[in-house]
């Protein structure tokens, strides 16, 4: 088959093909009436959704849960499911395979809920409460500190380095956050400080 066709003719095929496809992909086509009459709006209607920052990476992409129980009521809830936020203006409901596997996360029976400690000498684990946990770290800290604190460097000039001590930070947090936790390390010194945003 001989198509010809003259330079007009071309650009106004050309430009009724580009109208057609992106009409297509504005969602007039038949493939996507197709798949809209099969979701099942109601599926989550009974639960509770709350929205929340991926803990992952620093990208903070953001997630919804859907959970049985309202959380902000205090009532013990159950994670149903959790999806990346199509509202959210770093992933727009996208997710990367980690955030997409959090549910699987949250329910594992080896995600830690409470402070552990070994002791010396045991072969496990026990855990201990919040407080004790806290006091132990801070105690640790303490000593260490006054033990090894470098207050003045060779020629004298004030440095109050504490060197044997590092800081690994979250990087699912706020700006906030982050910038308090950046003056409180170093105002105690520490010199190795580190943000866990390259995983």
């Amino acid at each position: 088959m001989n198509l010809d066709l003259s330079r007009r003719g071309f650009l106004k095929l050309a430009g009724a093909g580009v109208a057609a496809t992106s009409l297509g992909a504005l969602g007039f086509g038949e493939a996507e009436a197709a798949v809209r009459a099969h979701v099942r709006p109601f599926k989550l209607a009974t639960l509770t959704e709350v929205r929340n920052t991926c803990t992952y990476c620093s990208v903070a992409c953001g997630i919804l849960i859907y959970a049985k129980g309202d959380v902000r009521k205090g009532e013990a809830s159950e994670v149903i499911h959790i999806e990346g936020d199509a509202d959210h203006p770093t992933n727009r409901g996208t997710l990367c395979p980690k955030g997409a596997a959090l549910k699987d996360i949250v329910k594992a029976p080896t995600r830690l809920t409470e402070p552990k400690i070994r002791r010396p000498g045991s072969d496990r684990f026990e855990p201990i409460s919040w407080n004790e946990a806290l006091d132990r770290i801070a105690r640790a800290m303490k000593d260490d500190r006054d033990a090894n604190m470098v207050l003045t460097n060779d020629v004298g000039t004030p440095v109050n380095r504490w060197t044997t001590t590092g800081f690994l930070a979250a990087s699912a947090t706020t700006n906030e956050t982050a910038w308090t936790t950046l003056k409180v390390v170093k105002g105690l010194g520490i010199a190795g400080f580190d943000n866990q945003a390259r995983v």
